[in-house]
């Protein structure tokens, strides 16, 4: 049996400002082409179809084509789950008809956690609930944390598992020690919001949405697809791509990897802002795509940003290095306050932060007099 492991399209998402909404269209096109190449037993989306609870329509509209594509005109059955981003209630309107086209999209999670049967396959279909929601549902007063709520869902779902049979996790959660970016909304302060690994044993593969990074995690059954698209500049050196999954009747399976073409990529550039504006430079640049760019240059600029959206049209976000460096120098410096200096020294810092000049021993000593004489006028008092 085959399946596509996707997740995380966040349709309608805004990034500095841009609509992804055509970028999405012109993505997910191609993953319609796969589709239609790969002919899968059925498509997994783990979570997050949406950017937000209440999406703009033209996201509603896109969603509603591409589904449309891959399970009426292409026939191939689709199992879906509901995210942190999405509403539950919109996604679970009509998905007691859905299913007489093998479309089962579960937005709100409900007591009972039988699975889809696919060729064989059995998918749990769990959307993202907090953990209170939980709580509730199971009239378990011990649950408190993601991790509580995960155990005891599992755990509910144990007890009609037959582990004979080839039994795949559809969920949507933040696995402890999984790497994060910009993108991702946090479930919960602090290291509530994490489940661990070890609660998924059960399954044969678990396939998981919400970190943005198909190498979040290194497991050999539990992994995630990854986001659709990069939807922050953390996201600028990550490749991302779909999971396929051919799985055999013990549970046992294969992956594949593949990667489709943006229509912009999300990039970084660096340099001086004379070496960017240089033909010999950026005509090797394509020049369409969406861009950070962190400039080298020292003093005032004036208005880089226009200058370089005639070359860059798509420039989003612009930086200079030598503010990231006071940056870094600012929490040096909070750093060495924390580790209880010494006057003279938390000034000798300030002073090289502030001015960049070296603090010499000349001005260590007249720096050192003054402290001993306000010190000094500080006891008289």
């Amino acid at each position: 049996m085959k399946f596509i492991h996707t997740a995380d399209w966040h349709l309608g998402k805004l990034v500095h400002g841009i609509y992804m909404t055509e970028d999405q269209r012109f993505f997910l096109n191609q993953f319609v082409d796969l589709v239609e190449e790969e002919k899968p037993d059925a498509v997994v989306i783990a979570g997050d179809l949406y950017d937000r609870s209440v999406p703009p329509t033209e996201a509603v509209e896109l969603l509603n084509e591409i589904l449309f594509k891959i399970n009426v005109e292409l026939k191939t059955p689709v199992v879906a789950i509901g995210g942190n981003h999405d509403s539950a209630e919109r996604l679970s309107f009509g998905s007691s008809w859905y299913k007489q086209s093998q479309f089962f999209l579960s937005g709100k999670l409900e007591a009972g956690f039988h699975p889809v049967h696919i060729n064989g396959v059995n998918f749990y279909l769990v959307p993202y609930a907090e953990p209170g929601m939980v709580r509730h549902l199971l009239g378990d007063d011990t649950i408190h944390s993601h991790q509580d709520a995960m155990k005891a869902v599992i755990g509910k779902i144990e007890e009609s598992l037959n582990p004979n049979e080839p039994n795949v996790f559809v969920g949507h959660a933040f696995v402890l020690g999984g790497k994060t970016s910009d993108s991702e909304r946090t479930l919960s302060v602090g290291g509530s919001g994490c489940v661990g690994a070890e609660l998924f044993a059960p399954f044969s593969y678990t396939a998981l949405g919400h970190l943005h990074s198909p190498d979040a995690i290194k497991h050999d059954k539990v992994r995630y697809s990854g986001s659709l698209l990069k939807y922050s500049f953390s996201e600028a050196k990550q490749e991302k791509s779909v999971s396929i999954i051919e799985i055999n009747d013990k549970g046992q399976f294969d992956l594949r990897i593949r990667s489709l073409t943006p229509k912009k990529d999300l990039r970084e550039l660096e340099g001086y802002l004379d070496e960017l504006m240089d033909p010999s430079f950026y005509e090797k640049q394509v020049q369409h795509d969406y861009l950070k760019i962190i400039l080298h240059d020292e003093g005032a600029l004036i208005d880089p940003i226009n200058k370089l959206r005639q070359i860059y049209p798509n420039v989003l976000h612009l930086e200079r290095k030598i503010a990231m460096a006071d940056m870094k120098k600012k929490h040096s410096f909070t750093t060495i306050k924390e580790e209880k200096k010494s006057d003279l020294e938390l000034f000798q810092h300030f002073y090289e932060e502030m001015t960049t000049s070296a603090f010499t021993d000349e001005k260590s000593a007249v720096m050192a007099e003054v402290i001993e004489k306000a010190l000094k006028e500080e006891v008289q008092k």
